[in-house]
């Protein structure tokens, strides 16, 4: 084992290890109804529709920017490793390469981004400016690298990539919206 892979190992076991129980079944939580959200499909091409973004945001705002991050990196690590969690049960890395590879490598950084807004002024406005950004990354990164697969031609992903995902997202925002509301007196968001 390398010294850079030695480190690496050894960052994760830092991160796990200051994790309480509590936090660590959130986390795998989040990362399964990950899963579960990526196999409610609507088969369109090159990008079907999924519920897993209304997960992203949500692994964000209840679990706060850190945790509801590392809820999305196990839900990668899943599936890059072989797991067939990825949508229509696919896996491996060559999903992350692939043309919705823009859209899953953004999953950590808009649930880190919709905690992060949401820990620092948690109101009724901010939490849906929160997902609102957190879906707008998402649809950013996934056009721009879809981009690539459809011969740099940036205008068809974007119409092809988010653009027909607009009405779709702000049904999943709005209910997402719903849901935190609902449930984060019950389950308040835990400690990052």
């Amino acid at each position: 084992m390398s010294v850079k892979q030695n480190a690496k190992s050894i960052s994760l076991i830092a991160i796990f290890s200051k994790l309480k129980e509590s936090q660590l079944f959130w986390i795998l939580s989040f990362s399964v109804l990950t899963f579960l959200g990526a196999q409610v499909v609507i088969p369109v091409q090159p990008v079907p529709f999924t519920l897993q973004t209304m997960i992203v945001l949500l692994s964000g705002a209840f679990l706060g920017s850190r945790n509801g991050m590392i809820s999305q990196v196990i839900y990668l690590a899943a599936g890059t490793i072989g797991l067939p969690v990825f949508a229509e049960y696919s896996f491996g890395f060559a999903r992350l390469i692939g043309p919705t590879g823009g859209y899953l490598m953004a999953f950590p950084i808009a649930a880190y981004i919709v905690g992060y807004l949401i820990e620092k002024k948690s109101t009724n406005w901010m939490m849906i400016l929160s997902m609102i950004t957190g879906a707008f990354i998402i649809l950013v990164s996934g056009s721009l690298f879809l981009s690539i697969f459809l011969n740099g031609d940036l205008n068809k992903a974007l119409f092809s990539g988010a653009i027909i995902f607009s009405i779709w997202d702000v049904i999943k925002i709005s209910a997402a919206v719903s849901i935190y509301k609902a449930f984060s007196k019950k389950y308040p968001r835990l400690p990052n």
